[in-house]
């Protein structure tokens, strides 16, 4: 048997390099490079295995694997899950980190990752496997269990997780980490944690280890019993929709759902992970759906009869707290690939890939269709919402615009293929509901996780997946301060986001569900303490188009509307990082989705406002079905 003698780092990342996704015929490269921070549990690793593969790449173009460098480790995982999101999941990045902080810093985003069920690998340093000297540097003891270390706390929060402690071990670890990273219903963070002695340490491997090998994606295709039981009850619907997850665009089945909707005429109300499966103005395309979504969708959802999930995760927001659907005796079929969501919402599973389900239901519902007046029930829905949409975008606020307007002027200047990215905050709920999607991956929001920080990171790492693409991150005062370190990334590997930076002094979203359930919006400004000791003083002086001039970044800061429309403009034409700060009036709110979201309220309480908000509590949830 060839062996080649490699130390642990080197070979991980021989490896890597050599692996590929293909799917309908089509090859990627599935893991395109490696972003990492070095410390002392991954430099003489991974670090050295990196170093030489760019010194490998600069001898053979297209060689060895790219190394990345980020600045906080978090935001290196939300960027690769960003990536891999663009390439709907055909492609990732890998992360590495030392052990310690650099270690448990990536926790957040390999949570992310799984709960969007987007495949990233995470390789974080390891106590040493010898233990000679313990306890080093960064080292958690636990005195019951030596073994444990705070690479840990990735178990629950990763699809698989192994400790090569071994070399031996890692030619297994690998091979299983590639099968989850390509599995379809299995997806999500993948942690290695490899101890950093063993990583410096030198083992024979078997040569075939090295070599080339291409990873099938199965469109794997439905039981044909359960294709016609979905198709019966399909067929039993007078009044039908269709809520569109993110499974539709990662299994490439846009196409497939619009000559299903069209040919059945079915409407279509999408999720946040599902908006963009189908344009804003085809008739039947209903929007948003949900707590955060449009009036047209809510009313078909209100009084459907039968609801088709698409790829689907029915997540509270989708099903408003399961309040939504509100036909007695409405049916549902779930299309997932994924055994666990399917079996969701007491329905018709239908454990399939979305394209190929969506082939086998066409046929089975050859020659029926819905009547013509529930195309035009949808058709004027969706109608009367875009109404109230330009209405939103039109509206001059003063003394400050409203963020929907903001949203408006980016809409209008971005191209029918440039990238809207946001995650977290009042921003996600607005776009969701306002934003008016021409292709299908136009429109990248994180709203799984709702992870406030993940939109630079994402939105370099969406642009490092599609670097064609202009790319409009859509940020706000709050998420901003909370992770903006990868602007330094983005400037340093010469790639160009357009960064806009709403300012509302605070965190409007949570202001205004404090608000709601009574608390005053307590605790959501950013304020000086005032004369009795409470945050109700003068606003911050904080400077947050200085921050982002520091770190290399053009930065434009106009005042009002039109000028914000010339800056975005400029924005875009720029070839750099461009940040366009503007502030905002964080009352002035979106139209109502006329939906509900379950946020319990104090039962018992003094302030006035809290009693009426528990009892409008009571009564909204008296809507609420439990489809058990």
């Amino acid at each position: 048997m060839t062996t080649v003698r490699l130390t642990v780092g080197q070979a991980v990342v021989r490896f890597l390099a050599a692996q590929r996704s293909e799917r309908d015929g089509t090859q990627h490269r599935l893991i395109e490079g490696c972003f990492g921070i070095f410390g002392h549990g991954n430099v003489a690793g991974l670090g050295q295995g990196l170093l030489e593969a760019e010194l490998e790449a600069e001898l053979t173009p297209g060689a060895g694997l790219k190394y990345l460098q980020g600045r906080n480790e978090q935001a290196m995982v939300h960027a690769a899950a960003a990536f891999a999101r663009t390439r709907n999941r055909m492609s990732t990045l890998a992360c590495t980190s030392s052990i310690g902080p650099g270690a448990t810093n990536m926790v957040t985003g390999a949570a992310l990752a799984t709960i969007n069920r987007l495949p990233v690998l995470l390789l974080p340093g390891d106590v040493f496997a010898t233990r000679v000297a313990d306890p080093v540097l960064q080292q958690l003891e636990q005195p019951n269990a030596p073994d444990i270390s705070v690479n840990d706390a990735f178990r629950p929060v990763s699809r698989f997780f192994d400790r090569v402690w071994r070399p031996e071990q890692l030619p297994s670890a690998l091979l299983a980490a590639m099968r989850v990273l390509t599995d379809p219903a299995e997806t999500g963070a993948v942690t290695l944690a490899l101890p950093q002695d063993v990583q410096a340490e030198a083992y024979d491997w078997p040569a075939e280890l090295f070599r080339e090998r291409v990873w099938h994606i199965p469109r794997t295709p439905p039981d044909p019993a359960s294709a016609t039981r979905a198709a019966e009850v399909i067929r039993s619907a007078r009044r039908p929709l269709i809520v569109a997850g993110g499974g539709v665009i990662y299994s490439e089945a846009t196409h497939a759902l619009k000559s299903f909707a069209d040919a059945f005429g079915i409407p279509v109300g999408q999720t946040q992970a599902g908006k963009g499966t189908m344009r804003f103005d085809d008739p039947l395309c209903a929007g948003a759906i949900g707590a955060t979504g449009t009036t047209a969708a809510n009313e078909l959802a209100a009084r459907a009869d039968v609801v088709i999930g698409i790829g689907t995760r029915w997540s509270d927001f989708t099903t408003a707290s399961r309040s939504l659907f509100a036909e007695p005796g409405v049916r549902f079929v779930n299309i997932n690939v994924a055994s666990f969501d399917a079996a969701k919402q007491s329905g018709v599973a239908v454990v399939a890939d979305a394209r190929a389900a969506l082939d086998a239901l066409a046929l089975g519902l050859a020659g029926w269709t819905t009547e013509a007046a529930h195309r035009a029930r949808a058709a004027e829905l969706s109608a009367r919402w875009q109404a109230a949409v330009e209405a939103a975008y039109t509206t001059r606020h003063q003394p400050r615009p409203a963020q929907a307007e903001v949203i408006g002027v980016v809409n209008e200047v971005s191209a029918d293929t440039d990238v809207v990215l946001s995650a977290a905050g009042s921003m996600p709920g607005d776009l969701h509901k306002l934003w008016r999607t021409r292709d299908t991956g136009g429109y990248h929001v994180e709203y799984g996780y709702s992870c406030m920080g993940y939109e630079i990171a994402g939105g370099l790492g969406a642009k490092l997946a599609a670097p064609d693409r202009e790319v409009f991150v859509m940020v706000g005062d709050g998420s901003y301060l909370m992770m903006a370190s990868e602007l330094v990334t983005a400037v340093q590997e010469r790639v160009k986001l357009v960064v806009v930076c709403v300012d509302n002094h605070g965190f409007a979203s949570i202001g205004n569900l404090s608000e709601s359930v009574g608390s005053q919006r307590f605790g959501t400004s950013y304020r000086y303490r005032g004369p009795g000791g409470r945050l109700d003083g003068g606003f911050l002086p904080v400077d947050l188009a200085a921050n982002a001039a520091s770190l290399g970044v053009y930065v434009l800061s106009p005042r009002t509307i039109e000028e914000f429309r010339q800056a975005l403009v400029k924005a875009r034409a720029a070839d750099r990082t461009t940040l366009v700060y503007i502030e905002t009036d964080p009352v002035a709110g979106a139209p109502s989705s006329d939906a509900w979201w379950d946020v319990p309220v104090a039962e018992v309480a003094t302030l006035a406002s809290t009693r009426d908000a528990r009892a409008s509590y009571e009564k909204a949830r008296e809507r609420q079905r439990p489809y058990l």
